[in-house]
């Protein structure tokens, strides 16, 4: 199949030569002419019929991202540390890689994929996988070839074996042409960045599976995730991890974005817990794939004065970068999330005050530390 051959020389030049430093392997690009369930298995593949009563074998790929690493702790806290199994392409920081199974596993080679779900008897998938908005248009075809191929693996390798599949969403998957305040869960959703494009297809994808051939998908539509386990990663909204950071380093933080830019924000605790409470939410609860989650929605300059508060001598400044504020006034302002209250029992933790409080906590004392050495 010439095409079949061209396609893959290309996305494997495209991979190594993108400079993003992660080293993807490739194999050459499926093309699928029947559904997964026509799939015949492999003589020594087999699924495993999964009892509610049991505990799940769970992957999570993208792992070493900013909610990878979290949801593996939580997860393994429920359901027993070797019953969760962490993946990426990168190497894991020791701590990481001791605390429990972490496996290579890149999501463009599909065999590699399946025989991690089949060896390992996976019955949930957490797929986190992606590249975020500000990296994404930087990189247009490497973003494409992670965010969406990789998605056509994960989605044909959960229907083959009867997965409980989670793929999150995101604020991005929304455009200017959607209502902004509030969001509703079912709007017009127009996105202009490939991570948006990519996560609406993600969400009809999912949907579609789940009507076409069973598959158990479940999706939440993340706002701005803060956390103070990771630093920022390329994301629009990471200028809410970033003033933690420079508040205790430097005392001095510009931001990229306009004082007054309204984003719909979460601590990552809640974000986890509202992860594992839809993936165990009973079947019949729920009256959609995919959901709108939120805990509170806050301005660059609200945020600033609730940082002050502990950092009275924090100076902020602004410089717009035009792409992140392009983006971000494309987004929701605020997220109604009244469907997953209702549904399945939603509810946040946090509000704009304990998320401050609650990264100083974390971030302050490990500073101390750094200052006293």
């Amino acid at each position: 199949m010439p095409i079949v051959r061209t396609l893959s020389r290309a996305v494997s030049q495209l991979l190594k030569s993108s400079g993003c430093g992660c080293g993807v392997s490739v194999v050459p690009v499926r093309c699928i002419g029947v559904s997964p369930r026509q799939v015949a298995s492999d003589a020594g593949f087999h699924s495993v019929s999964f009892s509610e009563s049991d505990h799940p074998r769970v992957l999570i790929t993208g792992g070493l991202g900013q909610l990878g690493v979290g949801l593996a702790k939580l997860l393994r806290k429920h359901f027993g540390k070797n019953n969760v199994i962490l993946s990426d392409i990168r190497k894991p920081a020791d701590n990481v890689f001791y605390s429990g199974p972490f496996i290579y596993a890149d999501i463009l080679d599909y065999k590699n994929l399946r025989e991690i779900v089949v060896n390992n008897r996976i019955t949930w998938l957490f797929h986190y996988s992606a590249l975020l908005s500000a990296v994404g248009e930087a990189n247009v075809p490497l973003a494409r070839a992670v965010n969406i191929t990789g998605l056509h693996n994960v989605l044909d390798i959960a229907a083959e074996h009867n997965l409980r599949l989670f793929v999150p969403s995101t604020i991005g998957a929304f455009g200017p042409t959607s209502p902004r305040d509030p969001t509703p869960d079912l709007c017009i959703q127009r996105p202009r960045t490939i991570y948006g494009v990519s996560k609406v297809h993600a969400e009809l994808m999912g949907e579609y599976y789940h009507y076409r051939y069973g598959l158990d998908f479940r999706c939440l539509r993340y706002p701005g995730v803060i956390s103070a386990d990771s630093q920022p990663g390329g994301g629009t909204t990471d200028y809410a991890v970033q003033i933690f950071h420079d508040a205790i380093k430097t005392g001095k933080f510009q931001c990229n974005l306009k004082p007054d830019t309204r984003l719909p924000m979460m601590y990552i605790d809640d974000c986890l817990k509202a992860t594992l409470e839809i993936m165990e939410a009973p079947a019949e609860a729920l009256s959609m794939r995919t959901y709108n989650i939120s805990a509170m929605s806050f301005t660059p300059e609200e945020l600033a004065q609730e940082v002050q508060k502990h950092v009275p001598e924090l100076e902020v400044t602004y410089k717009v970068d035009d792409v992140r504020q392009a983006i971000a006034d494309s987004w929701p302002m605020n997220f109604d999330d009244r469907n997953a209250r209702r549904d399945w029992g939603w509810k946040h933790d946090y509000d704009l005050p304990e998320l401050v409080t609650t990264m100083f906590s974390f971030l302050g004392s490990d500073s101390r530390i750094a200052q006293a050495y």
